[in-house]
Parts: C-alpha cells; structure tokens; sequence
C-alpha cells in the first residue's frame, strides 16, 4: 500500500516527542489500518518517500523508504524482526537489516555495513497516524 499525502492533510497542531523538531506533520492512515509486521509506503509533500511500521507490540517506526544499497525504494516492503530486543526491517533486494529506531544497517551480506535509513518521527494521536514532514534525521552511515 502506498499513501499519497495530500497538502490539505498537513497538521501543524499534532505534538511529537519533545526532542523533534518544530515543523508540519502529515497524515498517514488510522492506526487499526497499520497490519502489525508490515509497511506501509509514503510519499510527502516534497515527494520524499518514507516508511512507517506498525510493530507486534503496538510501536510506530518512520524510516525513509530508499535502500541506500541499492537505490530502490522498497524498504516499506521489508521484512520486520528484531535484533538483541531492536526492532529491525531486512530491505527486500539484498536483505541489508536497519534498526528501525535509528537507521542505522546493524547487518548485511558482509556483515554490519556503513548504510543508514532516514529516520521520521511517528506518532498516533486519536488513532490516526502522523509522520513528521521537516527533513528527517540521519544517523552517520550514507
């Protein structure tokens, strides 16, 4: 499933996490329409495409949607899973594994690599999900 975000849909009023950023949040979907496991692709109005996942446990992740390995944008169709308690998505095309809370590749065909996703803070307020539209955070990595 991939969204579309319409301007009309930007929130300026949705609180994040006090360490993020002022800046426009976007509406993603409800919550009850995120399937645990798996992702759901995004493009933002400056037609950055991201990420969002909807662990097992209920938790929100926002990461950009380009495998910076490959260059495709597929991270949304990844496998999630977890590595030492993280939560991680495996890109589809070389199965390179991002923790999903920073970005950062914790594994790759040979072993831990220098690749990082963008990483969008996500929120759920009255069960509709927001993603955070200011240029998201990198963390070291290309």
């Amino acid at each position: 499933m991939t969204i579309e975000m319409d301007t009309a849909e930007m929130d300026t009023a949705v609180a994040f996490a006090a360490d993020t950023p002022p800046g426009p949040a976007a509406r993603v979907c409800r919550y009850e329409d995120l399937i645990a496991g798996r992702g759901v692709a995004v493009l933002l109005p400056d037609m950055t495409q991201a990420a969002v996942f909807r662990t097992f446990d209920g938790r929100l992740f926002g990461v950009g949607n380009l495998d910076p390995a490959t260059g495709a944008h597929v991270i949304s169709r990844g496998l999630t899973g977890s590595r030492d308690g993280a939560p991680t998505v495996a890109s589809p095309m070389l199965k390179h594994v991002y923790d999903l809370a920073t970005g950062q590749c914790v594994d790759g065909p040979a072993g831990r690599e220098p690749y990082a996703l963008a990483v969008f803070p996500v929120r759920c307020d009255e069960g509709v999900v927001y993603i955070h539209t200011a240029p998201p955070i990198v963390a070291g990595g290309n």
